[in-house]
């Protein structure tokens, strides 16, 4: 199978640079429905057998878009929500330097295990966004299939398709509207493609 994993584009709160979890269903900005019309151009060639996304705005609109030209049903899965980020939702990422600096330091450089205040842990995000990826290989063996959800749910995803140690989950960054590409073959799975951007 050849898994596309599609980060939505950009929204107001990226854009302010404020924490946006599986609780703040924001829409896409005007940056945002370019970035969706630029991936849609890009990804209109492959061939793709079903499209799942998750169910908040910027997610939907985004898949949305890659939709129209595959002419596909948007499936929509719960477990792609973002990581639920609990008390952080919302605040600005300099607030939170001074709010919650000693447990950001912890949970930045731990194990994934660590769930954040009122939130969930890497762990939590990767196991229940993983179950749709087992359901795919299963159903879509051979064929293209698009995942179109968030930050979190995509590293995680990457995370475990290639066995990687959680603690180098922060090592990585992923830009809104970004693409990855995993291909899982009889011999193992690779990854193909990391955060390219459509231009």
């Amino acid at each position: 199978m050849k898994l596309i994993l599609v980060r939505h584009g950009q929204t107001q709160w990226n854009k302010e640079r404020r924490v946006q979890g599986g609780s703040s269903d924001i829409e896409l900005n005007d940056t945002g429905l370019r970035q969706a019309q630029r991936l849609a151009s890009f990804l209109k060639n492959e061939n793709v057998a079903v499209i799942v996304s998750s169910p908040l705005k910027r997610a939907m609109a985004t898949a949305r878009a890659i939709a129209n030209h595959h002419h596909l049903p948007v499936e929509v899965d719960a477990r792609l929500r973002e990581i639920e980020v609990g008390e952080m939702e919302g605040l600005g990422v300099s607030n939170l330097n001074s709010t919650f600096s000693q447990f950001l330091m912890q949970w930045w450089q731990g194990t994934g295990q660590e769930k954040l205040p009122k939130g969930e842990s890497f762990v939590d995000v990767q196991q229940r966004s993983w179950k749709i990826v087992e359901r795919l290989l299963a159903e879509h063996k051979d064929e293209t299939v698009v995942v179109v959800s968030h930050y979190f749910v995509t590293i995680t995803i990457i995370f475990k398709a290639l066995a990687l140690p959680m603690e180098y989950i922060t090592k990585l960054r992923l830009d809104p509207g970004g693409v990855s590409i995993l291909e899982f073959g009889d011999y193992g799975t690779r990854l193909v493609a990391f955060n390219n951007i459509p231009y």
